[in-house]
């Protein structure tokens, strides 16, 4: 476990509204942090040796834990490792992942949803082996969009192309939303900061996530302070 002060880079970010600092694993490979992502990276590449996860959502209690910073940074280690990634931004409320890797959000899952555009015309690659798919244009019915048969041919087309999708999706309070998603996903990971999520809020979310029978691979802990602290990837903290 490794301590990263996310929060207090958050709020730097949040008044420039550059958020691509966040990816340490890119700017700073060899930091401790980058390392921890590496290790989550192994957990999942070796979580299920006949079949791993391969469409992974990634979710949290509340909002501001971390979920769309530990997507990111997952998706770049696991492009260094010569794995094809797609990251799909699935928040379409307060969408996050193309501030991070500094792109523009004019067409994206919303525009492929709709028929607007294939969903290959709205990627973008920001590195080798990694594509991501921003929201695009703020919807009134992100459910509905997110519930649609469309949706689920879109996952599926994603499936057949990447070695690895990952789905950046809402909180799990107070919408449905990434309860849609998690039935869309091979897995879901539970993301929570170690000095905010409290206990009863993180039950709530697994109990949640499991009533629509989804597959929760672990939490992902960081801003933990404890011991070396910072970043922690716990597959069996949920059993």
């Amino acid at each position: 476990m490794v301590r990263l002060n996310l929060k207090r880079r958050a709020r730097e970010e949040q008044r420039n509204g550059d958020l691509s600092g966040r990816l340490i694993t890119l700017h700073d490979p060899s930091n401790p942090a980058s390392e921890a992502y590496r290790t989550l990276r192994t957990g999942l590449l070796y979580a299920v040796v006949d079949a791993p996860p391969r469409v992974i959502s990634l979710t949290s209690p509340g909002p501001t834990e971390g979920k769309s910073t530990v997507c990111a940074n997952l998706g770049v280690v696991l492009a260094q490792a010569n794995k094809s990634t797609l990251l799909i931004d699935g928040d379409l409320r307060r969408p996050s992942l193309h501030a991070i890797f500094s792109l523009r959000n004019i067409n994206g899952l919303v525009n492929a949803i709709t028929g607007e555009r294939g969903l290959q015309e709205v990627l973008s690659e920001p590195l080798p082996n990694l594509k991501v798919c921003p929201s695009g244009p703020v919807p009134p019915n992100p459910a509905e969009l997110l519930s649609s048969n469309r949706f689920s041919a879109l996952v599926e087309e994603a499936r057949e192309t990447f070695d690895y999708v990952l789905i950046d999706s809402p909180p799990v309070e107070p919408v449905a939303d990434p309860l849609i998603l998690a039935t869309q996903a091979d897995g879901v990971l539970v993301v929570l900061d170690g000095q905010r999520t409290r206990k009863g809020s993180l039950r709530k979310a697994l109990h949640d996530l499991r009533s629509v029978k989804a597959n929760v691979l672990g939490t992902v802990m960081n801003n933990f302070d404890g011991g070396r602290g910072g970043y922690a990837y716990h597959q069996g903290y949920t059993r």
